[in-house]
């Protein structure tokens, strides 16, 4: 996986517009505020609302 982090400092939710975060497994990005995970494809982050999946704490 190679998500950059001066990618993810300006990545945002699109749905809140909150901050993100890399999950454990470094396949998804996560968003604590709407508990949604946006996967990452290819080393892409899918940042579609309608395809991003709900996930538990």
């Amino acid at each position: 996986m190679a998500i950059n982090q001066e990618l993810l400092d300006i990545l945002a939710c699109p749905q809140c517009k909150g901050e993100i975060r890399l999950n454990d497994p470094q396949d998804g990005l996560i968003c604590e505020a709407c508990r949604l995970v946006y996967e990452i494809r290819d080393d892409i982050p899918i940042m579609l609302i309608e395809e991003a999946k709900p996930f538990n704490l």
